[in-house]
């Protein structure tokens, strides 16, 4: 049988992941790339066979309605679909899915279009659904989550009889040359970064609970291996809320993202000039969203990628226990832009996350991650997912890390 995947999204993510797949043509054989705007993907199809020499097909879908989707996926026959649309535009995707039987992948999960919020919990609801429909559901094969999950998962698995507590650390110290631009879709990342903070931790009596913290609230300096030191503050992020149900023994997990001064100037104003605000206002008699007005003002993400110098490290920061005795453990992953435009013609946020996206694609498709249910990845076996990011241009890094060592500066 063919593996025919059909791509959902045509920005810079879903450009690496079609690239990534031609450039793995000999698992995926048939790729077709589906956006509400057919033109990006056009574009997408024209660069992919000039730079690989490997064609794959275009479609105009509305990732919004369950019934075209349905309706295309019936007339394309797909395998699976690797879903890099919004998403707000999940659910939709997924009950398509399961109408027709396909196995489904995301980077990210679900998100009201307008709450403010994300979380599993209406994803996870579908977890009987895709088991009676005899499909997989990877959910976040991102790189955070994604392979920040997998790191968890392969450090559990390798370095550890249990794990206490895991800091996250996303530094992006790539530089576009822009005042204030995104680097990935302006909706998601602004909502993402302008939330009230929160980590997971135990109690004195052993009961996990979730801190909230005010935005911004809690900054600390890491030393990022072949970066430096960079301010780094601690988020709220979708994967901390699987990893605490799947990891041994966790006492407390964070996660921390680096930003610099000028960003957090800007992303102050504009919220306190409304801009940020998801909610409809009038304006000169027409109704408008002031964060999609704003997202038609900035960079498109997508163009950023001839233009960013720098490097991007991505990793985890594990103590725990290992035959009793106690241990610390940094995986971490270091991507060059340059190297990423050079190769997909996109930027190493766009790079490292469409990557990710491929590697769980193309495991589900070669058997070696296939279950029927919805799945997070640190529930898989983590060993083939590395293996693949040292094929596929995302070389991984461990450190293990001395009692008097420390990456947190001052």
């Amino acid at each position: 049988m063919s593996n025919r995947v059909v791509i959902i999204g045509a920005g810079g993510v879903g450009n690496v992941v079609a690239f990534k797949c031609a450039m793995n043509s000999e698992v995926f054989n048939e790729i077709i790339l589906a956006s509400r705007t057919k033109s990006k993907c056009d574009t997408i199809a024209k660069d992919i066979l000039e730079m690989t020499g490997k064609s794959i097909e275009t479609a105009s879908i509305d990732a919004d309605n369950v019934d075209e989707l349905v309706a295309f996926f019936k007339e394309t026959k797909p395998k699976m679909v690797i879903n890099v649309a919004l998403p707000y535009q999940d659910l939709t995707i997924m009950d398509a899915c399961v109408a027709c039987g396909i196995d489904y992948l995301d980077t990210a999960n679900y998100e009201h279009p307008d709450t403010a919020k994300f979380e599993y919990k209406e994803q996870w609801a579908k977890d009987e659904a895709f088991k009676e429909a005899g499909i997989m559901g990877l959910l976040g094969s991102g790189f955070d989550p994604g392979a920040t999950n997998v790191f968890c998962a392969y450090a559990q698995k390798h370095y550890f009889d249990e794990i206490h507590t895991i800091d996250i650390l996303d530094c992006n110290a790539g530089d576009h040359g822009y005042p204030f631009a995104t680097n990935f879709n302006p909706e998601i990342n602004l909502r993402e970064v302008s939330a009230k903070g929160r980590y997971w931790q135990k109690d004195e009596n052993g009961k996990g609970e979730w801190i909230e913290t005010e935005p911004m609230e809690i900054m600390q300096v890491w030393d990022y291996p072949q970066i430096g030191a960079k301010d780094s503050y601690l988020l709220y992020h979708e994967e901390m809320e699987s990893l605490v149900k799947h990891i041994k023994g966790l006492q407390r997990i964070r996660f921390f993202m680096t930003f610099g001064q000028s960003y957090l100037t800007h992303m102050k104003c504009l919220e306190n000039v409304g801009m940020l605000g998801i909610k409809e206002v009038e304006h000169k008699g027409m109704k408008i969203v002031p964060m999609e007005f704003l997202a038609t003002l900035l960079p498109d993400p997508a163009s950023l990628g001839v233009r960013t110098k720098g490097k991007t490290n991505i990793g985890i920061f594990a103590k725990g226990l290992k035959d009793e005795k106690e241990r610390t453990i940094y995986i971490y992953q270091v991507k060059v832009h340059e190297e990423c435009y050079a190769e997909v013609k996109s930027q190493g946020v766009s790079y490292t996350t469409g990557v990710p996206a491929m590697i769980g694609a193309k495991l589900m498709l070669e058997g070696k991650w296939q279950e029927k249910g919805v799945f997070n990845m640190e529930q898989l076996d983590p060993d083939y997912f590395m293996e693949e990011m040292n094929k596929q241009g995302l070389p991984w890094n461990v450190i293990e890390v001395e009692p008097n060592q420390s990456f947190i500066v001052g």
